[in-house]
């Protein structure tokens, strides 16, 4: 009961975060996306949407086959413990890879950004079995794309994001039967803008290493951090 009350604060404590309004902070930084996003031409954002579109899809059917097999835990402890060690897995080999592709120049740190985000979303399926969910389910891995958006979004689409995942028994049941009803532009646009910035520096000569390591590390720290606060939500 004591562990249950702690992560029970914490989830609390994660839920204002997602509700809170954007910072001034935050309204600047998505103007400016905003801006660059206007410029680019509306082929370039349609082809971005497929390629990540495809990527996503590919990743999601594809990652069903090799999840771990459904666990019995002894108690919410045990299952948690599991869970933070397997983020902890894919922490320190995505900071690895980051590391090795942020020393390989720009072309290599290019290729960092399908191979990061194949691991997130094995990551995602990987945390959902351990909390007893079955990723067979299509809506299950709907949830796992809410999540995503949820740790890589800008501060007004993670508002409206999280309202889509509370009471999400009720809630999946109004979503569209089929994958391609997803919103698939502004999954993208969202990620992107958010690690933009942060990956940049992966591109530089010298410090790409370094920033690699870095950022790929704190990536699957936020990532696993609020995977586990969106869970939380459905079994407390």
């Amino acid at each position: 009961m004591l562990y249950e009350q702690r992560i029970r604060v914490e989830m609390e404590a994660w839920q204002h975060k997602m509700q809170r309004r954007p910072s001034m902070f935050d309204k600047m930084s998505k103007s400016v996306q905003s801006r660059i996003n206007r410029v680019i031409p509306q082929k370039v954002h349609d082809a971005i949407t497929v390629t990540i579109k495809q990527m996503v899809r590919g990743v999601l059917f594809g990652a069903t086959y090799t999840v771990p097999g459904q666990q019995d835990f002894a108690s919410l402890y045990d299952m948690e413990e599991a869970v933070l060690r397997r983020v902890d897995f894919y922490r320190k080999t995505a900071a690895a890879e980051g590391g090795i592709t942020g020393a390989g120049g720009i072309l290599l740190g290019l290729a960092d950004f399908p191979i990061l985000l194949s691991m997130k979303l094995k990551l995602l399926f990987d945390i959902a079995t351990f909390y007893g969910f079955d990723v067979k389910d299509y809506k299950e891995r709907l949830y796992l794309l809410y999540i995503f958006q949820l740790a890589f979004s800008s501060q007004e689409h993670r508002r409206n994001v999280y309202e889509k995942i509370t009471d999400w028994k009720e809630k999946s049941s109004q979503l569209p039967d089929d994958i391609h009803g997803f919103d698939w532009q502004s999954f993208q646009i969202e990620y992107r803008d958010h690690i933009d910035l942060a990956k940049l520096g992966q591109l530089l000569p010298v410090v790409g290493a370094a920033v690699g390591v870095v950022v790929n590390y704190r990536l699957i720290t936020k990532l696993g951090d609020t995977a586990m606060n969106a869970y939380r939500m459905r079994i407390l």
